[in-house]
C-alpha cells in the first residue's frame, strides 16, 4: 500500500492535540516511572511517524477511520514532508527529554519536554506547526545555494510553496479566496 502523496491537514492537528496530551501528562507525572514510560511511549510515536509516515502513525490512523468521516471534505490537502519533519523534531525533543529523566536530570526532562508541548498546542489550538514553518525555512535557505526545485514565498500573513510544475498550496493562515496570489517562478 503506497501512501498517499497528500494529507488532510486536519489529520496532523488532531495528531498535536493527542501528543499534548500525552506530554502534559508526562509533565504533571515524571520523573515518576508511569510519566518516564509515557514519555518513552510518546517517542515511539513519534518514531513510527518519522519512519513510516506521519499517515500511517496511530493517531493517523484513529483520525482516518473515526474522525475524517464524520468531518466535511478538507478545503485542500497538503504535502506531507513538513508534518513528518515536524514529528522528528518532536522526536529529537523527546528523547533529550527521556535522557535527562533517566539520567537524572529532571529539569533537562522537563524543560524539553516543554517544549515539546508547546509546539504541540500551537499545532492542535492555532494551526501552527513549528517543525512545519522550520521544514520550509531549511528548505529555503538550502534552495538558495543551489537551484531550487520549490520557491517559499513568505509574506506577512501567509506562506505560499510552489513546487516546479507551479503548484501552489497557502498555509492555513490566510486560505480565503481573495487572499490567494499568484507565485511568481
Amino acid at each position: 500500500m503506497s501512501q498517499p502523496s497528500q494529507i488532510d491537514p486536519r489529520g496532523p492537528q488532531f495528531t498535536a492535540a493527542l501528543t499534548a496530551v500525552v506530554l502534559a501528562l508526562v509533565l504533571l507525572t515524571a520523573p515518576s516511572p508511569f510519566g518516564i514510560a509515557l514519555l518513552a511511549v510518546q517517542a515511539a510515536l513519534f518514531a513510527v511517524g518519522v519512519g513510516l509516515g506521519v499517515q500511517r502513525g496511530p493517531w493517523a490512523v484513529l483520525f482516518r477511520r473515526v474522525v475524517r468521516p464524520r468531518l466535511a471534505p478538507p478545503a485542500h490537502l497538503e504535502d506531507p514532508a513538513p508534518p513528518r519533519f515536524a514529528q522528528g523534531v518532536g522526536l529529537v525533543f523527546t528523547l533529550v527529554a527521556l535522557a535527562g529523566y533517566l539520567a537524572g536530570a529532571p529539569v533537562v526532562g522537563a524543560v524539553a519536554t516543554g517544549f515539546a508541548l508547546a509546539a504541540a498546542l500551537l499545532n492542535a489550538v492555532f494551526r501552527f506547526c513549528l517543525g512545519c514553518e522550520l521544514y520550509l525555512v531549511i528548505r529555503r535557505l538550502l534552495g538558495s545555494s543551489r537551484e531550487r526545485s520549490d520557491r517559499v514565498e513568505i509574506l506577512p500573513d501567509r506562506t505560499h510553496v510552489s513546487d516546479a510544475a507551479g503548484n501552489g498550496r497557502q498555509n492555513e493562515t490566510d486560505n480565503r479566496p481573495e487572499n490567494k496570489e499568484k507565485v511568481i517562478t
